[in-house]
């Protein structure tokens, strides 16, 4: 990369924060994808 640029966050912790994981490991979370589900996303799209 060479430059840090401003609010680069990291991959893992923005996988650890907002990734499918952290979302199923609360009940708002489930609710969340849950919604997600039932409109019809994909539900890894935050994984890529």
């Amino acid at each position: 990369m060479g430059m840090a640029y401003p609010k680069r966050q990291s991959k893992v912790k923005r996988k650890r924060k907002i990734g499918f994981r952290a979302r199923m490991a609360t009940k708002a979370g489930r609710k969340i994808m849950n919604n997600k589900r039932r409109v019809g996303r994909s539900l890894n799209v935050a994984d890529k």
